[in-house]
């Protein structure tokens, strides 16, 4: 049972002519993508609380662990932190470079900006997805058995906080520790939700296969399996409105337990830059004004549709795919108006973001809310997302957002139709930065530590005489 260690040094404290052209983007990184059903009405307008409507939730006051909204929405103090902290942080794979998952992602963002800020990250995985970065703002522990390895130096030094991404730090582990936090990014029961959304996908007549209903029937054991261990972990933090109301509605989580706090992306790399994205169309040789979109079975159907149906409206439609997959192929065989870029690394993406004008999301599988989204959102560019409550919920909270569409073929022919009439002109919210998302777990961190260490310092309360 080998066990490597690393610690790096400390961080600073841690339409000319008369025409109007589109370029639909097809990210295809991993062609799977991510769907909610909305299952209800979007949050509009103010917040209310009880039978009194608050207009601005900053001005929000009580305990933390009552909080009925995201926590991004407060505003937490910029200055330094009262203590530092000493993080444990449980993740299946630590990313290493730009090929992450949406939870790796979500960890190096998250932990990189607390460091910044002083605290101390180490973390403990059993797969640390390549050799050592120096520039990680962490110390970081690979064994076959992190918990293990966990106890050990939890002996050693306490631990302040126990932070898990998913199931990272498993169930049986986490019921003995008060400490606990642990985010969820996609649960059993939206996967329910995508198995649906699969399902109304298919072309009328087409049977259902025996691997479809096998795995549906696995998913809803699942849920009830979820609902029972789900309670072992102390604190849940949901990565979007809808989780959360899920956690506590669903798995019947008390209350004070959920905390929602939506994902964040880094703002220095996902913003609005003119420059980058007229540099990244004249690289690729694309026109001057752009769209952009993800999708797959269901897109490449309607594309081709629309491109038989309206030949004369899209002729100055452009896509392009950003990223590698066995879909790549079928996109370029719908024309010369469909550009496949392969993989692109954290900056190319800022540009590709900045070099497009609608980012359409038509993806099949639920897994919280989405950060290629937010990445887009975060850049000035409005969305085109299916009617799944992750992201209709917690981002796309009205018609200024974006678009929003049912999983079948002729509805995203009509959303793409529609997009193409309105152009550009939309805008994007700006909660889902990783300032915010680290401020928040911050607060939830101290929070839990000072619950934990009866030092009489209350954390939970909001605002605090910084804030």
């Amino acid at each position: 049972m080998g066990k490597r260690r690393h610690c790096p040094a400390p961080p600073p404290v841690l339409h000319s002519h008369g025409f109007r052209y589109f370029l639909f983007v097809i990210s295809a990184m991993s062609l799977v993508g991510l769907f909610y059903l909305a299952s209800k009405p979007c949050r509009l307008g103010g917040f209310f609380l009880g039978s009194r409507q608050l207009d601005d939730p900053s001005l929000w006051s009580g305990r933390l662990d009552e909080l009925p909204f995201a926590w991004n929405h407060l505003r937490f103090s910029a200055s330094p932190p009262p203590r530092r902290l000493r993080i444990a942080l449980f993740v299946k794979r630590w990313p290493k470079g730009d090929r992450a998952g949406g939870m790796e992602r979500h960890a190096l963002t998250l932990h990189g900006a607390l460091a910044l800020r002083g605290h101390a990250t180490h973390v403990f995985t059993s797969d640390p997805g390549g050799p050592p970065d120096r520039s990680s703002p962490t110390c970081s522990s690979t064994s076959r058995r992190p918990s293990a390895a966990f106890a050990r130096a939890n002996a050693a030094l306490p631990f302040d906080v126990v932070h898990s991404e998913s199931v990272g730090l498993p169930h049986l582990f986490a019921g003995n520790l008060s400490n606990v936090a642990v985010s969820w990014h996609g649960i059993a029961y939206e996967a329910v939700h995508s198995e649906i959304a699969q399902d109304l996908a298919r072309l009328p007549g087409e049977p259902r296969s025996s691997d479809q209903v096998k795995r549906m029937q696995e998913r809803l054991f699942r849920v009830v399996d979820e609902v029972k261990f789900f309670d072992s972990y102390a604190h849940h933090v949901a990565t979007s409105d809808h989780v959360g109301d899920i956690l506590r509605r669903v798995y019947m989580i008390p209350d004070e337990r959920v905390h929602v706090i939506l994902n964040g992306v880094d703002e220095q790399i996902f913003r609005r830059d003119a420059e980058k994205g007229t540099a990244f169309r004249r690289r690729h040789r694309v026109p001057e004004k752009a769209k952009l979109d993800k999708g797959h079975p269901i897109m490449v159907e309607a594309l081709r549709q629309l491109l038989e149906e309206e030949p004369d409206s899209m002729e100055w439609v452009f896509f392009l795919v950003a990223g590698d997959g066995p879909w790549g192929d079928r996109y370029r065989e719908l024309g010369p108006n469909f550009l496949v870029l392969g993989p692109l690394d954290r900056p190319s993406l800022s540009e590709f973001y900045n070099a497009i004008d609608v980012f359409a999301h038509p993806t099949l599988r639920a897994q919280g809310l989405d950060q290629t989204v937010l990445e887009a959102m975060n850049s000035g560019k409005p969305v085109m997302v299916a009617r799944f409550a992750g992201i209709t919920e917690s981002a796309i909270v009205s018609s200024e957002m974006g678009y929003v569409f049912a999983p079948s073929v002729q509805r995203i022919k009509e959303t793409l139709s529609r997009v193409i009439r309105d152009g550009r002109g939309r805008r994007a919210l700006k909660l889902f930065t990783a300032t915010k998302m680290a401020a928040a777990f911050e607060r939830l961190f101290l929070c839990i530590a000072s619950k934990n260490a009866g030092d009489g310092l209350d954390f939970c309360r909001y605002p605090l005489s910084t804030d």
